[in-house]
């Protein structure tokens, strides 16, 4: 205590005699050098060699937060050219490895539950946005019976239904919408994208019932509880900020809707499952225990939110893609004529597998703009890198960034240019590895076999026991959002050329910059 004393006496007197604002700068200036001094001096002189290598940084506790929130797919790259498929960088004071490749992708996405953990990075962005008790505001195993429950909307009986209700909701929202008024028109695609998909998902995986109460606000609803995804919210999520506000506001009031509509059928005493509602309305856990009102809302809000956000995204990517390139929009249009007649009958889940560049559309817009750029995972034990050096200690966030590898020239010739051909086997730029999930080994978690195969350097719906479930919901989905757009459409850049706009990285989930404008005409009837 007496040294302690000693040197309090002293630094209070001199703090005391701080009277004007420039000597209390040089005194922050001096903390500030020492800071970076040390921080600089700590990653020349102290690096651990069985810890991958650490991306310099000037600041310790901002280290590369900047750099990586304003680009992360070209933080990667530039860092992956500097130290390798495996390197470390400090986010938002914590120390985070990125583990890149085909390899990285399966190290860290079909890691163990004893390894690695999801729940334990996620859970402070979901739950305010999805609600409590679902997802990651439970333990692991319930959330595997949950992903039970919300299966039973994804089989293929229930997209043969969903078609027809998909295809029918975009034809009437083009006809309502008065940014389509006319013949022809520019508008900034992704709102109307956003709001086709909520509605179309809405609709097919939670019935009439709910979609008749979902209107144009609710997509700018679902768009706040998007931003809840801001990743300043991993460390300000109980912060009172604007975004914040909005998404609170945004989750009460959809909960609302669910809930209310709840209690509507309890009150009518009707039992019978016809929808995800009603599904979930009759599911029991496990142990016996049906599932709680407010869990039943909650899920559905993470069941739709879970596809919004992403297919939002990428339905907005394709349209962008497609009036950079009108050739393509031609013979997406030509495709289906000769592949449907040239009536164009009303369009069915049989016909979409008769429509192999509409599927490619969609495989090629997830390879260049995946929905999510960065995959994260606490480690909960000491995890050695096979063939490295490195352990990964428990003090870091694992990373994994799948667009990395989908935009690798080793797996992807010319991997910068959209070019939905490539899908087809006898392109000179198909794939030089493309993973037969057919042959992968099955592994069920808890809700279903599904592949465990993550060794791939295309894996746009993730991959181990936090696979999304809704991947194929979401590729009948865009495919059918597409096919009914270019029946009634042609689209062009608004100055003719082929450029693309950038990409907002403010969210978790990548999207377009806007405004991103597209001139439209509509086709001869």
């Amino acid at each position: 205590m007496g040294l302690l004393e000693n040197i309090q006496g002293p630094v209070s007197q001199y703090m005391s005699q701080l009277s004007t604002p420039s000597q209390v700068i040089v005194v922050v200036g001096g903390v500030l050098f020492l800071s970076v001094f040390f921080n600089v001096l700590q990653q020349i002189l102290f690096k651990k060699p069985n810890e991958p290598p650490v991306v310099f940084h000037w600041f310790p506790l901002v280290g590369s937060t900047i750099t990586y929130g304003m680009d992360p797919p070209r933080f990667f790259k530039e860092n992956r050219a500097k130290y390798g498929d495996i390197f470390t960088f400090i986010l938002l004071g914590k120390k985070t490895t990125v583990y890149l490749g085909p390899a990285g992708n399966d190290f860290i996405l079909n890691g163990k539950v004893k390894d690695v953990c999801a729940e334990d990075i996620y859970t402070v962005l979901t739950t305010p946005v999805f609600g409590k008790d679902v997802v990651y505001d439970c333990p692991n195993s319930k959330l595997m019976e949950q992903k039970k429950f919300m299966k039973i909307a994804l089989t293929t009986t229930a997209f043969q239904s969903y078609v027809p209700i998909i295809a029918d909701e975009v034809t009437s929202y083009i006809k309502r919408c008065p940014d389509f008024k006319g013949k022809s028109g520019i508008v900034n695609i992704p709102k109307n994208m956003a709001e086709i998909t909520i509605f179309t998902a809405s609709h097919s995986l939670q019935g009439r019932e709910i979609r008749n109460k979902f209107d144009e606000s609710l997509a700018a609803l679902y768009h706040d509880l998007d931003m809840g995804f801001t990743p300043i919210n991993f460390m300000l999520h109980w912060a009172p900020l604007p975004w914040n506000k909005r998404r609170d506001h945004a989750q009460r009031t959809i909960s609302k809707i669910y809930m209310d509509t709840i209690k509507e059928r309890r009150a009518a005493g009707k039992s019978d499952a016809q929808d995800m509602m009603w599904h979930l309305m009759n599911s029991t856990y496990k142990d016996g225990r049906p599932v709680p009102d407010h869990e039943i809302a909650h899920m559905l809000i993470a069941l739709l939110m879970a596809g919004q956000h992403s297919s939002s995204s990428t339905s907005s990517w394709m349209m962008l893609r497609l009036a950079s390139r009108p050739d393509i929009m031609e013979a997406l249009y030509r495709e289906q004529v000769e592949a449907l007649g040239a009536d164009l009958p009303p369009l069915k889940y049989e016909d979409l597998a008769k429509l192999p560049l509409n599927q490619a559309i969609v495989k090629e817009t997830l390879r260049l703009h995946a929905p999510i750029h960065s995959i994260m995972r606490a480690v909960k034990s000491p995890m050695p890198v096979p063939g490295t050096k490195y352990v990964i200690p428990t003090s870091h966030t694992l990373l994994s960034a799948g667009g990395v590898s989908a935009t690798d020239p080793a797996f992807f010739p010319d991997p910068d240019r959209w070019e939905p051909t490539r899908w087809s086997k006898d392109s000179p730029l198909a794939p030089t590895v493309i993973r037969n999930e057919v042959e992968d080994e099955k592994v069920d978690y808890g809700y279903g076999l599904v592949s465990k195969g993550a060794n791939s350097p295309y894996l746009p719906f993730g991959a181990g026991r936090h696979r999304c479930i809704g991947e194929q919901f979401a590729n009948v989905q865009l495919q059918t959002i597409t096919a009914m757009i270019v029946r009634q459409f042609k689209f062009r850049n608004v100055d003719g050329s082929d450029k693309i706009v950038g990409t907002d990285y403010a969210s978790l989930f990548s999207r377009p910059i806007e405004p991103a404008n597209i001139f439209w005409e509509k086709r001869d009837p």
